[in-house]
């Protein structure tokens, strides 16, 4: 493939499912060219979660009773069946052997019993598994899980890399049909593939084998051998499939909540028919019968707000008006029965509720006798403490039954006319001697709670005398605590100022020090400017002393310094024979020397004509200046 699978971000796409392409690289010899087949796996014989290895691809050799007895030490099981018999040669070859599956085999304790499900918290042992042609040897366990990257939604495929250099499609196959029906394979030159299944959770069973060793048959060529690496793949087909499925879920929500509004949807009501002789006459026969009444009525306003009354027509609705009118009477004499059978209905719930209140009455003045100090000394603290609950519950529920009784008698008597006042003189004797009942009651609750109150009062009074006591043996050890508190609390204030005042003495050195460095910056440059002074004086002494030899000796490089940028700049550009601009000439020396001007050099190779040359390249808006080496040309000429 003409890509590289650590670089490529590109989902993969693959056939259709029913012929899905499988192609494979050039082998070593590079003779045949790509070869492009088709490949359906039958279905597995089971879709459960778990690695099912077929017996033909992965079983565990005869020969190798060893593997056997650290597989079943490894899941808890004894390496021998119940008889001490030895496990091989009862074994069934057509059972396979996964990593951290407990097979079901002959030779379990229990014959046929199924093992209980190993717990998740188990940590699984990977162990080898054998295959036709290759060997898997299982990862260092010590080691961290291989790292994956994020699962693309809905992914059925992989990426299997680490794969021998003569590894075949077959090989492929052969270790990863275990895991599920294959859809297609994507083989690589570069010992990768891409293998797309059936499934999702085939994948999970695929990135199960990342880490392991492969090695083919018995070979331990370096091209026979690898480390496979499992990751999830992104390919269009899973994306496109998985966002079929979304749809497909979304338009059944659709229509499961339609179906839900329509059900929960009220009737329409029955449509109304329109207005005829025929249907008038069957209307004001329905408006004299009281059953039919309702849907008459609802017809007849229909016809009204609908325009159907007119100059022929007006006689016809004006009966059914009547009609409808006739019945006002009839409904007066249904109300005035229901409020008397209302008002009978109130008179006995009155009647039940008074009975319930002097019940109630009755069992809060037990209550309240038991209160008394005769009876209340006798009792135990529980049984005290049950018998005020009892006493306040059933006072809150007689209170609020007696609210319930006076709100009615009060809805009555703003019911009541000027005529029926002399009527409820024996209602208001009744209510009077309610309210004498009522302050009574209070007041033997009054005298209770007193008595209460003075039990509390004593029985506080013996908790602080005990309390003192109790503190005043105490007493000691707090006061030996709290001294020991304080030494500890001033121990760690003085502390906390000896390294304050370390902290400023620490500060104050290093501004002196910081000024003491100031002070060496400027001696330093005050004897850099004398040393340039002194030099140049030299110079010009010279000049002036030999003027005649510096006529004649005369060369655009004035100092050792320039000679040394000649020397740099000269080398540099050697090294780039289509010449380089000024800038990037300067950005090699600045990481020499910061200090270097650009204009200074630009003089230095322009006053060099016979070493330096300067060119014009490019065309309109790229057009550019470079600087080329032109020194052995100069030689020559020179």
């Amino acid at each position: 493939l003409p890509f590289d699978p650590a670089n490529n971000n590109e989902p993969l796409q693959f056939g259709s499912a029913s012929g899905p392409l499988v192609t494979e690289g050039l082998t070593e010899n590079g003779g045949d060219s790509s070869k492009k087949r088709k490949r359906t796996n039958a279905p597995s014989a089971d879709n459960s979660r778990t690695l099912n290895v077929d017996s033909t691809a992965m079983t565990l050799p005869m020969s190798d009773p060893t593997a056997w007895a650290t597989a079943m030490n490894n899941l808890g099981m004894a390496p021998l069946g119940i008889a001490g018999q030895p496990i091989l040669p009862d074994f069934d070859p057509a059972l396979g052997m996964m990593t951290g599956i407990p097979p079901i085999t002959p030779m379990m304790p229990g014959l046929g019993i199924v093992p209980p499900p190993i717990p998740p918290d188990m940590p699984v042992v990977k162990e080898i598994i054998h295959c036709k042609s290759c060997t898997l040897f299982p990862p260092n366990p010590n080691l961290p899980p291989p790292a994956t990257r994020e699962r693309p939604p809905g992914c059925k495929t992989v990426f299997v890399g680490g794969l021998p250099e003569n590894g075949t499609e077959q090989i492929i196959v052969e270790v990863f049909e275990q895991c599920g029906e294959i859809i297609a394979i994507r083989k690589s030159k570069k010992n990768f593939c891409h293998i797309r299944f059936a499934e999702e959770y085939m994948v999970d069973k695929a990135l199960y084998l990342s880490g392991y060793r492969i090695r083919l048959g018995s070979s331990t060529d370096k091209k026979d051998t690898g480390r496979l690496h499992v990751d999830f793949a992104q390919a269009r087909d899973d994306l496109y499939e998985w966002e079929c499925k979304q749809r497909m879920l979304a338009r059944e929500e659709r229509h499961r909540r339609r179906m839900e509004e329509e059900r929960l949807r009220p009737p329409s009501p029955p449509p109304v028919v329109h207005y005829s002789d025929h249907e008038c006459s069957i209307v004001a026969e329905k408006l004299k019968d009281d059953s039919k009444f309702s849907e008459a009525v609802q017809t007849l306003l229909t016809w009204i707000e609908r325009g159907e009354v007119n100059r022929r027509s007006a006689n016809n609705f004006y009966s059914m008006i009547q009609s409808a009118n006739s019945h006002i009477r009839r409904l007066v004499n249904e109300k005035a029965a229901h409020e008397k059978d209302m008002e009978e209905a109130k008179e006995k719930f009155k009647q039940a509720l008074s009975g319930i209140l002097l019940q109630f009455e009755q069992i809060v003045a037990v209550y309240h006798s038991a209160s008394k100090q005769k009876a209340w000394d006798h009792f135990t603290k529980a049984q005290r403490k049950n018998i005020s609950v009892w006493c306040k519950q059933a006072e809150e529920i007689r209170n609020i039954h007696n609210d319930e009784l006076m709100g009615i008698r009060r809805e009555e008597e703003m019911e009541m006319s000027d005529d029926e006042i002399e009527e409820t003189t024996e209602t208001k004797e009744t209510e009077e001697s309610a309210l004498v009942s009522q302050t009574e009651a209070l007041k033997e609750e009054n005298d209770s709670l007193r008595w209460q109150l003075d039990a509390y009062r004593n029985e506080v009074e013996l908790l602080k005398q005990e309390q003192g006591k109790a503190q005043k043996e105490d007493d000691p050890n707090k006061e030996q605590q709290l001294k020991l508190l304080q030494q500890a609390l001033q121990g760690m204030q003085q502390h906390l100022l000896k390294v304050q005042e370390e902290y400023k003495r620490k500060e104050a050195e290093l501004e002196k020090l910081k000024d003491d460095k100031l002070q060496v910056e400027k001696m330093l440059e005050n004897l850099k400017e004398k040393e340039n002074c002194a030099s140049r004086l030299c110079a010009s002494s010279q000049e002036s002393d030999y003027p005649l030899e510096k006529t004649m000796n005369s060369s655009p490089i004035k100092s050792e310094r320039e000679a040394l940028l000649v020397g740099i700049i000269s080398t540099f550009l050697h090294v780039h024979p289509f010449g380089a601009s000024i800038e990037y000439i300067c950005s090699y020396l600045h990481r020499l020397d910061n200090k270097i001007c650009t204009s200074d050099v630009e003089c230095l190779m322009s006053r060099l004509q016979h070493t330096f040359k300067q060119e014009m390249t490019g065309v309109g808006a790229s057009l550019e200046k470079r600087w080329k080496f032109c020194g052995f040309e100069g030689l020559k000429l020179t």
